[in-house]
């Protein structure tokens, strides 16, 4: 089975989907990528969209959800994006698994905005997660 990495910000529509949109374009089939709110809004912002299009990145299945439609012990690393502690989300046995990466919310920004978090979120993905997921 492939590991998964669950994404979370907020509202599961920007920077969270931004990641798991990125992320299944980086890693391809490698690992399963997702993403989670801690309080869904139940859309994607289009700013979200359209940045991820600027990429080249395809937005297929894309949807925003929360935290409980995930069985959080499959998942091999959540990685948070927001400033929020998953501390009361995330079981005590669980939360070595939490990598704690705060990117600036968009939400409500310009799409310059919208596009330094998507660089901000390539970097990271990129940059330390290639690393921790993928074999060397």
């Amino acid at each position: 089975m492939k590991p998964l990495v669950l994404f979370i910000c907020l509202g599961n529509s920007c920077r969270s989907i931004m990641a798991e949109a990125l992320a299944r374009r980086c890693f391809g089939d490698a690992i399963a990528a997702a993403s989670a709110g801690l309080n869904p809004l139940g859309f994607i912002a289009s700013e979200t969209l359209v940045v991820l299009a600027e990429a080249g990145v395809d937005t297929t299945g894309l949807r925003s959800k929360g935290l409980e439609e995930f069985t959080l012990e499959h998942c091999r690393l959540l990685v948070n994006l927001s400033d929020y502690s998953l501390d009361s989300r995330i079981p005590p046995p669980l939360r070595d698994r939490v990598l704690h990466r705060p990117v600036l919310d968009p939400y409500g920004c310009g799409l310059q905005v919208y596009r330094q978090a998507r660089q901000a979120i390539q970097r990271l993905i990129i940059g330390e997660l290639a690393g921790l997921l993928l074999p060397s």
